[in-house]
């Protein structure tokens, strides 16, 4: 399908300034952002539309290629664009071609890098969650060190009343020629570090930057099922760029703190359940606790310790599932502490009483010893 003329994309004229694509540009991505429409997918191409539209009329060499040869100006896989490889205005001559390979080296970022510096960093925050608003999905405010587009310049970086002129030097290209021996090679402009423009009388607020340090408050909202180690990506929420270029990313990092009672193991949870020898001997009914609230589990007679008794459902539905995990309790047979004397001498009664049938009431006992005294028999032999 054919591309729309860039211009038409973000709804401004031709002639629109940096500042009125720059607004149309950011009306036109929070409108159409991923996160605000999950699933739809013409809102998801109309962001990138967008975005690619922006990327090119917000550079100065990508836009004047485009105005006067249209999407094959800028088109990557068409050699130099409409001008072929020919060193007229909007074609890749020469030097160019070695300009975008050695760029780094002798410090140009060739075409496109101006558009690369000028956006803001991407930044990381870790985010601490009880178990209860992993598992249920939450909205949390968090304060973010960063910079943000300055309030006073908005963003230009120049005086108010006043804008950036086009650089001399570089004639608002951001790359000047430099002869390398029998190359002739692209590099930044000194005089402008790339961007096409200097400021003549910049912003005292944020000294010709476009932006400032500020502490930013920001709601995020948690997904139901998250874990430790998943990542969500708030697009824009980084650092405001340079001279009014386009913001990084924020990265949330999930950290799910340690839980009392509960342990989890992706989709399911486990928790230890103690039990008296009584319960474990005679078997009964035990309230156990979940995330949705109390259920009974039955416990059968002769319960040992270790015992994993499984609750379907009651566990954890992960953030890529559509099923909840289970949640699995394992028994702990609590030995009697602080006995009275009477208790004592009902133990011992008891423990006279099964002493004559242990190989039926203490199985795993019996055949340890049994193994032992066999051992130990092997050995004098």
């Amino acid at each position: 399908m054919a591309k729309r003329d860039f211009y038409e994309v973000l709804g401004v004229a031709k002639n629109a300034s940096d500042d009125e694509l720059k607004k149309a540009y950011r009306r036109l991505a929070m409108k159409f952002h991923p996160d605000r429409n999950p699933d739809d997918k013409s809102a998801e191409e109309k962001f990138k539309e967008a975005n690619e539209a922006y990327e090119v009329l917000s550079d100065a060499d990508k836009r004047a290629a485009y105005d006067r040869y249209g999407h094959a100006g800028v088109d990557p896989n068409m050699a130099g664009g409409a001008g072929g490889f020919g060193g007229g205005a909007g074609g890749a001559g020469f030097g160019d071609i070695f300009g975008d390979v050695f760029g780094d080296i002798f410090g140009g970022g060739g075409r496109g890098g101006q558009q690369r510096s000028n956006r803001g960093a991407d930044l990381g925050y870790t985010l601490e969650l009880d178990l209860e608003e992993a598992v249920r999905g939450t909205k949390v405010q968090i304060r973010v060190p960063t910079m943000v587009e300055c309030e006073t310049c908005e963003g230009t970086g120049a005086r108010k009343g006043t804008s950036a002129k086009q650089c001399g030097s570089c004639n608002g290209s951001g790359q000047v020629r430099v002869q390398q021996g029998f190359f002739v090679m692209s590099q930044t402009c000194p005089a402008c570090h790339g961007r096409g423009k200097v400021i003549p009388d910049p912003c005292k607020s944020c000294h010709g930057e476009g932006r400032v340090r500020k502490q930013k408050t920001l709601e995020v909202k948690i997904p139901a099922g998250v874990d430790t180690g998943d990542r969500i990506r708030l697009s824009g929420e980084g650092e405001a760029g340079s001279h009014g270029g386009p913001a990084g990313d924020l990265y949330v990092q999930v950290s799910v703190r340690d839980h009392r009672i509960f342990r989890r193991d992706g989709a399911d949870l486990y928790c230890e359940v103690p039990i008296d020898f009584v319960d474990a001997a005679l078997g009964g009914e035990l309230e156990v606790p979940t995330l949705d609230g109390r259920v009974k589990l039955r416990i059968p007679e002769g319960t040992q310790t270790g015992k994993l008794f499984r609750l379907k459902g009651k566990g954890v539905k992960p953030i890529r599932s559509h099923a909840p995990g289970d949640m699995l309790c394992r028994v702990v047979v609590e030995t009697p502490v602080h006995l009275t004397a009477r208790q004592k001498e009902l133990l011992r009664e008891f423990q006279e009483a099964v002493n004559g049938d242990s190989s039926k009431q203490s199985p795993q006992k019996e055949s340890f010893f049994t193994a032992m005294r066999k051992f130990f028999d092997d050995m004098t032999k």
